[in-house]
């Protein structure tokens, strides 16, 4: 349990939300209904073993806070409570519920102890295929998908994996239960560039040698299937900068060729190139807060995490904002 000021409000419940969810509870000494919550969060926070943190706030001597989250979610009275996640505000209640109560309100916003063992099992597989032990990494992510199906990262890094491997009928397996969302008005751009992934190494194995195919492309520039064969080619074998480039020649010939199948797989490679936005660690927004050396203030929302830029993935980008504008 921490306790909550307008001066650590940033470094210490901010911060904190950004690796864990932070239930905040604002109180005040005069508040009966406040002393029958307080313990009962307490006790939560303990059963719980780290999956969420506890802090407090006493809305006497930090109104500031108290009057902005109040006013943020219309709230007027309290026992007020405020769950912040990646930095956000994102829920709260009112009132001096019962523990079932609060634990079907936890249940929305913290993790279970399988999700939170699965994504430990997915860094240490990336660190393990950067090391070159994809078998050890192949066996993590498959673990850690056992243990929380709804790891999107892990299942992505799966598929890559094995698409690595050459392992269609596996990375087609691993990629059926979020197929669907990859199609239909709001098909997910990282599914449906995992589903192109998938589609290309399938291509692949039907399409003529690559000496064919550059053989018919210097006969005809205007190949484009055979182009595109061999930009597959080149996507499933890991070579997306020379994918890109066979893509970038029909697209600046013909951008709707094949009802733009060429910008499609261009964009899809960009996305199976790019990871995942990072979640800030508390240690380095500490940090950054004592950089400042400014006056203490409120700042509701947490700065959000950029992704570090990939000069590949940009030069990529502006090429393709080139060719179709």
């Amino acid at each position: 349990m921490i306790d909550i000021t307008l001066e650590n409000f940033e470094t210490d419940l901010l911060a904190t939300s950004a690796r864990v969810p932070v239930l905040l509870d604002i109180w005040a000494p005069w508040c009966g209904p406040c002393k029958q919550l307080g313990p009962v969060l307490e006790q939560l926070e303990q059963e719980y073993a780290g999956r969420f943190v506890l802090a407090k706030l006493n809305a006497d001597e930090q109104p500031e806070i108290a009057g902005q989250l109040s006013q943020m979610f219309g709230v007027r009275s309290i026992p007020f409570c405020v769950m912040f996640t990646q930095g956000q505000p994102v829920d709260g209640f009112v009132g001096a519920l019962p523990a079932e109560k609060i634990r079907e309100f936890l249940a929305k916003h913290v993790p279970g102890e399988g999700e939170i063992e699965s994504l430990v099992e997915t860094q240490e597989a990336e660190h393990l295929a950067d090391a070159g032990d994809a078998d050890s990494a192949l066996a993590l992510l498959e673990d850690a998908l056992a243990k929380d199906p709804d790891n999107d990262e892990a299942r992505f890094d799966l598929i890559k994996l094995l698409l690595s491997e050459g392992a269609l009928e596996p990375a087609q397996a691993a990629f059926e239960p979020i197929a669907s969302r990859a199609t239909g008005p709001l098909a997910e751009q990282r599914v449906t560039a995992f589903g192109r992934y998938i589609e290309a190494l399938a291509h692949a194995r039907q399409c003529r040698r690559p000496s064919e195919l550059a053989a018919a492309i210097e006969a005809n520039k205007r190949d484009f299937e055979a182009r595109f064969d061999l930009a597959q080619l080149f996507f499933a074998t890991g070579q997306f900068t020379q994918a890109m480039d066979e893509l970038l020649e029909i697209i600046m010939r013909d951008k709707g060729w094949s009802d733009e199948r060429a910008r499609k797989t261009y964009v899809a490679i960009l996305e199976v190139m790019s990871k995942p936005v990072p979640k800030p660690s508390a240690k380095a927004a500490a940090a950054a807060a004592a950089a400042q050396g400014d006056k203490p203030k409120l700042e509701v929302a947490g700065k959000v995490a950029m992704a570090p830029a990939d000069p590949v993935i940009d030069q990529y980008r502006r090429k393709l904002s080139m060719a179709l504008f």
